[in-house]
């Protein structure tokens, strides 16, 4: 029992076995004086007990100065280790009792905040410090309310978080902790690199965001191995048709038509299983709110930190836009856009592979060239607008009427048709019927009722041409001779046909090189006052053919225009002309006439700046003349073409005034220099009155719109006179001169009678 409670006694703290040594000392001298009693008596005894008692006191004091001083050693060498301890911290630590006022902190605390040290003591209070704060410059916030909130808090026993953001930059996450005696405890964490640092990461990952959300190729990311959609970026929730809010955190076959879920999730699982990267090249799939996609998509595993899948990557491609783009334009390539029908190269494929079957098979087929009657009339009459609307009900109604044959617009209002093989000329001959039945009727087009014809040639295989290209030739020959000789009609292939082609092929192909062979040739049209003063030349172009001798321009004008040489010849007219009329030494104008092909192929007013600055003829001078065909074709080209001629300074006549359907309106369009009466309307004066009424309607409009009007054709003093009459400023006909050769006018240009000489001689 003994050693138990010395035991115990060695257990108690260092205050309770000073307190324990006192009785226990006390205790142990009375027994020691009742045993000395009791041998030597009780005086002995008490002569004894005196020095007794007084060691066993000092021996108690002796004990507890011992214990005394072991106690403030061990409390010193606590408070040393608690100073080291909150004085190397990293935060800043102050500690409060329950009346707000300071009892601990340590520098770091102080230095923080730069503090000033006289005003950081033992007993301060909470705004004694902010104050302090504030005088440093590194308390921000509003001190009053700081100390509420804070009150507030720790009344409720509740933790008081705040992070100060101070003017140099840092920022200090302060954190007060109640504690049970009703003060607190705060520390002071300077987390300005943490804060930096968490920025830098939040603008890294807004920046990820922003170029993931703005990449145009969709991409879908999923969980492993739910198959949850985690992410979906903005061109992914175009290509699908539906807000990513319904997509996110389900799986495809929640979200996506049962088939096309099925198809991507055995596509995740056959990735998920190989681990190799798994290209879908393209296919189409059924989004939510999208209809039918094609698409190509590319999937990639992402292994966590533990190898294991954990990330599904879908890049998504969506091609559909590109693939109707093709689809469009293989289109565009083979149809004609205004009628749907197909163009000039699918007419060529086809015909190429039709004519192969049949030369195969032994079989025959026809190709029919299709001409559409009264066309031009409609077109030039009502405008562009109304004629094209009425191609397309044309081209619809031979489309309805065709049956199987290969129909397609092949240029203005012409068509060809390739027939099925069979028996011919019987099957070209039904089609052709049924095309003509299919026109028979009225066609409605904006309220009115229009009617139209088919003029029809026919080349049959291999009869007409054994290749495709003779065939289309003879088909368009057929054509040409049908229109000649009664509109409307059919007509097929003839040999007689063919030795005309030939020869106008031949005479094409002379006109291409008669320039350089010097066989073409200019001859000037006088044009005069009405009193017989001339005022210019009119050029005219003379072709003098070594086999077969003059060929006339209303032959081989057209043939120009038709076969693109007109632009070479017209440069060589202009240039020409422009040459010799700069070489007069009276300042007459020289009128030239231009083709309408002119205003649709290169650049007219470019080519007659460069020329005039060649020749050095004055602007004012020349005088283009032009006729509604130059404006028919295309009216907004030709137009802005004549205003840049006319910033030139060169003049604009009108020429055959009165024979077109617009003319009256090209009048509002364009202020020309001079109105032309065509020569048909002059020759029929003293025979018709139409014509007589007709020309003095054009000379007072002329009157009244400010334009000179010159009639052509003049051949005799009675319309000089009637022309007079009416006040008509120019003429030109036979009745003033005929078209000659310039050095039969040398004097009426100013030239000497020398120079006069020299051209005969050169011109025989």
């Amino acid at each position: 029992m003994a050693v138990d409670r010395l035991k115990n006694f060695l257990r108690l703290g260092d205050w309770r076995k000073i307190g324990a040594a006192g009785p226990l000392a006390l205790a142990a001298a009375s027994v020691g004086i009742g045993a000395v009693a009791i041998f030597v008596g009780a005086s002995s005894a008490r002569s004894i007990a005196l020095p007794v008692v007084s060691g066993a006191l000092a021996g108690m004091l002796i004990a507890g100065s011992a214990l005394t001083w072991r106690m403030r050693r061990t409390l010193h060498d606590q408070n040393m280790r608690l100073d080291a301890a909150i004085s190397n911290m990293n935060q800043g630590l102050c500690m409060f009792d329950a009346q707000y006022r300071l009892m601990v902190w340590n520098e770091r605390y102080r230095a923080m905040y730069n503090i000033d040290p006289l005003r950081l003591r033992r007993g301060v209070t909470i705004r004694d410090l902010l104050d302090a704060r504030i005088a440093a410059g590194t308390f921000p916030l509003d001190a009053a309310r700081y100390e509420t909130e804070l009150g507030d808090a720790l009344r409720h026993g509740k933790t008081f978080t705040v992070d100060v953001e101070l003017a140099d930059g840092r920022t200090i996450a302060v954190v007060s902790q109640p504690m049970p005696d009703g003060g607190w405890v705060a520390t002071h964490e300077d987390i300005s690199e943490r804060r930096r640092a968490e920025r830098a990461l939040e603008r890294t990952r807004s920046f990820l965001d922003t170029i993931i959300e703005n990449v145009p190729t969709p991409i879908v990311v999923k969980d492993i191995p739910s198959l949850r959609y985690l992410l979906i970026n903005r061109a992914a929730e175009e290509c699908f048709g539906i807000e990513r809010a319904g997509m996110l955190g389900k799986t495809a076959a929640e979200v996506i038509p049962a088939a096309t879920a099925a198809f991507v999730e055995a596509a995740d699982r056959k990735l998920i299983e190989t681990g190799q990267t798994l290209v879908l090249d393209e296919h189409t799939v059924s989004t939510p709110g999208n209809g039918l996609r094609i698409v190509t998509a590319t999937r990639h595993l992402v292994t966590g930190a533990d190898g294991n899948p954990q990330y599904l990557i879908t890049l998504i491609r969506d091609v559909t836009a590109r693939k109707r783009n093709e689809q469009k334009l293989a289109h565009m390539a083979h149809h004609d856009p205004l009628t749907e029908l197909a163009n000039r190269a699918a007419f060529n494929q086809c015909i190429a592979a039709t004519l192969d079957r049949a030369a195969a098979a032994g079989e025959s087929f026809a190709v029919l060239s299709i001409d559409i009657d009264g066309f031009k009339t409609v077109n030039d009459v009502l405008g562009h607008t109304t004629g094209d609307a009425l191609l397309r009900a044309v081209a619809q109604r031979m489309a309805w009427a065709s049956e199987g044959a290969f129909l397609a617009r092949t240029g203005g209002d012409e068509f060809a048709l390739i027939t099925p093989t069979g028996p011919q000329p019987e099957g070209a001959v039904a089609l052709a019927e049924r095309l003509t039945a299919a026109l028979a009727s009225e066609i409605e087009i904006d309220g009115r009722s229009l009617r139209v014809g088919l003029t029809v040639g026919v080349g049959v295989f291999p009869r007409d041409g054994a290749d495709a290209a003779a065939l289309v030739a003879n088909a368009d020959a057929a054509l040409f001779r049908a229109k000649s000789e009664a509109r409307g009609s059919v007509r097929f292939f003839e040999m007689s046909t063919d030795r005309q082609l030939r020869e106008k092929r031949a005479l094409e192909q002379d006109l291409r090189s008669a320039i350089g062979r010097g066989e073409i040739a200019l001859h000037y049209q006088p044009q005069a006052l009405i009193d017989g003063g001339i005022t210019g030349f009119e050029t005219l172009v003379r072709w003098h053919h070594p086999g077969r001798g003059p060929v006339p321009p209303s032959t081989f004008i057209p043939l120009a225009e038709e076969s693109g040489t007109i632009m070479a010849l017209g440069e060589w007219i202009l240039r020409s002309a422009c040459r010799e009329a700069a070489s007069w030494r009276k300042p007459l104008r020289i009128g030239i006439n231009l083709s309408p092909v002119q205003f649709q192929h290169g650049d007219l007013p470019r080519l007659v700046h460069q020329v005039l600055l060649e020749t050095g003829l004055p602007a004012s001078r020349l005088e283009l003349e032009i006729t509604e065909g130059v404006l028919i074709g295309d009216f907004t080209r030709a137009l802005a073409i004549l205003r840049r001629l006319k910033n030139l300074g060169v003049r604009i006549a009108m020429d055959d005034f009165g024979t077109g359907y617009s003319s009256l309106s090209y009048l509002q369009a364009f202020p020309f220099d001079k109105i032309k009466i065509d020569r048909a309307f002059i020759g029929n004066l003293g025979h018709s009155q139409q014509a007589e009424a007709i020309i003095r309607a054009v000379i007072a409009l002329g009157r009244g719109l400010g334009l000179p009007v010159l009639a052509e054709g003049v051949e005799t003093e009675e319309q000089v006179r009637f022309l007079a009459s009416e006040k008509c400023e120019e003429i030109q006909g036979y009745l003033v001169g005929r078209p000659l050769p310039i050095a039969d006018y040398a004097e009426a240009v100013g030239r000497p009678p020398a120079q006069r000489a020299l051209s005969h001689a050169a011109a025989s």
